[in-house]
C-alpha cells in the first residue's frame, strides 16, 4: 500500500496492521500458513511446469480435481501433509520441496 494511501486511511479511522496481528495469530502460526502458502503456489508451478491438468494430479493421487483446486488456492481446509503427498506424487523430491521453500524463506 503507498504511503498516501495509508495516511488517507489513518486519517479517516482506520487502523492498518498486519494479516498476524488481524487474525491474532502466534508466530508459529504465522509460519504455518506461510508454509502452506509456499507449497500450494510451488504444487501449481509444477504441475504446470509438467502440463499436468488438475484432474491428472488428482489421478496420481487417488483424490479429486476439486481438491487438488482447493491445494492449488491455499484453502485453510488442506493440510500439510494432502500438500506434500500432492507435491511428491508429481514427482518432487525433498529436495526440490526444501529448496522452494528455502527460496521463499
Amino acid at each position: 500500500m503507498d504511503e498516501k494511501k495509508r495516511q488517507r486511511l489513518e486519517a479517516a479511522g482506520w487502523h492498518i496492521g498486519t494479516p498476524e496481528e488481524f487474525l491474532q495469530l502466534s508466530p508459529a502460526e504465522s509460519k504455518l500458513v506461510e508454509l502452506k502458502l509456499i507449497l500450494s503456489r510451488y504444487l501449481k508451478e509444477l504441475r504446470t511446469s509438467q502440463n499436468l491438468s488438475q484432474t491428472e494430479v488428482a489421478q496420481r493421487m487417488n483424490s479429486s480435481q476439486s481438491r487438488v483446486a482447493k491445494m492449488e488456492s491455499g484453502d485453510p481446509s488442506v493440510s500439510v501433509d494432502l500438500l506434500f503427498r500432492a507435491l511428491f506424487s508429481t514427482g518432487a523430491t525433498f529436495k526440490d520441496v526444501a529448496e522452494a521453500i528455502s527460496f521463499n524463506n
